[in-house]
């Protein structure tokens, strides 16, 4: 038998490691993982456009609910040299991956204009931190929280934000139908709930949004921007982008 691994073999080992290691996560963690399997490269390069679109400068970005740092990647392939990247995510044992992913991911620069990274293990709502941030990505599973908890969240990514940065997370589409004939009551207002908080920040806060089909399940990725000035914050812009 021939023991030798093709390059194929050795890309895909760490793949199905990744969503080995989301699936158990997943079973035994619901409070803080709501995927089945890690996020695809189309979703995590929607998710990190922002970062992107501010050219060669330096950013301060921050991102929740990391998992196992399918997006982490994204991030540290597209920054500046100069950029700090915080990642807050609350499950231990994906935080302590996400250290070592940090520390051995080639990141752009050299010595002191190397993209800096810090992984805390936290949850986002009680993180804390004076620096304020041009970009935040979430990837945090609002559908598993209560309402109360979506909403003091976005609160806290608002705040986070700079004025005129961008936030940007996902939801996975067709899960309303889905809980409807498996969740109790109970459960499905929840959901509702959920949707309904949601709802409003995109009404008032929201530039963008695209359907990822090619994502395991599809996903809805959304975009939202602080207004630049304080008094806007209750007003601000409309949607403008389509729901590709």
């Amino acid at each position: 038998m021939d023991d030798r691994t093709t390059s194929h073999d050795r890309l895909l080992a760490p793949r199905n490691a990744e969503g080995w290691t989301f699936l158990i996560e997943a079973a035994r963690d619901l409070r803080t993982v709501g995927a089945i399997a890690p996020s695809r490269r189309a979703l995590g390069r929607l998710l990190t456009d922002p970062v992107t679109e501010h050219g060669p400068q330096p950013l301060n970005v921050l991102e929740a609910g990391a998992g196992t740092g399918a997006v982490t990647r994204a991030l540290l392939s597209r920054l500046s040299p100069g950029s700090r990247l915080d990642v807050v995510e609350a499950n231990a044992r994906f935080a302590a991956r996400l250290r070592h992913l940090a520390h051995a991911h080639p990141r752009p620069g050299d010595g002191s204009d190397r993209v800096r990274v810090r992984v805390h293990h936290a949850f986002v709502e009680r993180f804390d931190t004076d620096r304020r941030y041009d970009v935040i990505v979430s990837g945090l599973p609002f559908t598993n929280f209560a309402p109360a908890q979506v909403a003091t969240i976005m609160d806290r990514y608002l705040e986070l934000l700079r004025p005129g940065g961008a936030l940007t997370y996902f939801a996975y589409r067709g899960t309303r139908y889905a809980r409807a004939m498996t969740a109790t009551r109970a459960e499905a207002r929840r959901h509702s709930g959920v949707e309904e908080v949601l709802a409003g920040y995109q009404r008032r806060y929201a530039t963008d949004c695209w359907t990822v089909w090619g994502n395991l399940p599809p996903a809805k990725v959304w975009r939202l921007r602080r207004p630049v000035h304080r008094t806007g914050l209750a007003t601000a812009p409309a949607m403008t982008g389509a729901d590709r």
